[in-house]
């Protein structure tokens, strides 16, 4: 069969032969027959040495999760192929138990593309952050493709006021027609940025920071929350650390957390999989009646190695392994 194989890490893949998959437990284990599978930052992280979780063994197939069918036919979405393979191949084996039904009316395109940023957003501000109805929430990183996400998501919890973060400016002008309250450039001069987080957190601050990009942003963002006096507090703020796309590290000053009810949580991984089962079908019955969607473009497996190199623009890739 055909796949996006990998040999050497920082490089791209090679479409190219790869070995067959094979169960190694009927019971617990799947062959998928591919469909489709998106390009995403997680996937080229992995095959950087930059993740936590990169490839170590090498040759080994891209592609951490897509959307394809089973031998009985059915359509489903999956995550989790076992290594050395990888869900950017015709076929692949994966977990039972990380595969999903799809509805019938989700093209294959979203049903790739949308699950991974859209439960990762989900999971984010429902089970991580426990967003509750009626609380504020401000998204560092809303222009990106998960941000996005996160803001309609957002509202869709509850959230009574959504104010979006974000470096692109032309993004960040779409993001009041996805629910955003209000919006603010991460682009102004570090002095404007802190009053911005200032007056856009007004009196009753934020419940739920989600936070896309770490470094300066974020640093700015506390210091904007630390207090200068003694104060009864109002609200706890429950912050969720979830990518670095500005930068890997911060500096935090003591002062922030001993003057503000903030805890700071990471998206610790996979969820049990009840969570994940249920954060899934949420997304997916929202994306069936269109309230949640992404911008796609489809690239064949064959041109793997030249859709490795592309800027995505706010947009997902996802890579088509087998013809129409």
């Amino acid at each position: 069969m055909h796949a996006a194989v990998l040999h050497t890490v920082g490089t791209a893949p090679r479409y190219e032969e790869f070995p067959e998959p094979v169960t190694s437990d009927k019971d617990r284990e799947a062959i998928v027959h591919v469909h489709a599978a998106s390009l995403k930052p997680i996937d080229k992280q992995l095959t950087s040495g930059s993740h936590y979780a990169s490839r170590r063994e090498l040759p080994c197939v891209c592609g951490s999760d897509g959307v394809g069918h089973l031998d009985d036919g059915q359509r489903v979405f999956f995550g989790g192929p076992r290594l050395p393979h990888g869900a950017m191949a015709e076929r692949t084996v994966v977990p039972r138990a990380l595969t999903f039904p799809v509805p019938a009316n989700v093209s294959d395109e979203t049903a790739a593309a949308l699950p991974n940023p859209g439960v990762s957003a989900w999971l984010s501000l429902a089970y991580r952050a426990k967003l509750v109805e009626g609380e504020n929430v401000l998204i560092l990183g809303a222009t990106g493709v998960t941000g996005k996400l996160a803001v309609k998501i957002a509202k869709l919890l509850g959230a009574a006021r959504v104010v979006a973060a974000g470096r692109n400016q032309q993004a960040l002008g779409t993001l009041h027609g996805l629910g955003a309250d209000a919006t603010i450039s991460l682009a102004l001069p570090e002095t404007e940025l802190r009053e911005a987080f200032l007056r856009e957190a007004g009196q009753s601050g934020f419940q739920v920071v989600i936070d896309y990009v770490w470094g300066r942003p974020t640093e700015l963002s506390l210091a904007a929350i630390t207090r200068r006096e003694f104060a009864v507090i109002q609200s706890e703020t429950r912050f969720v650390q979830v990518g670095e796309s500005a930068a890997s590290t911060i500096t935090l000053p003591a002062a922030v957390l001993r003057s503000t009810a903030l805890t700071i949580l990471g998206t610790a991984g996979i969820p049990p999989g009840n969570v994940l089962f249920e954060a899934f079908e949420q997304v997916m019955a929202h994306a069936a009646k269109g309230e949640l969607y992404i911008d796609t473009e489809r690239v064949p497996l064959a041109d793997i190695e030249n859709a490795w190199q592309r800027d995505q623009s706010g947009r997902r890739l996802v890579i088509i392994t087998r013809p129409d």
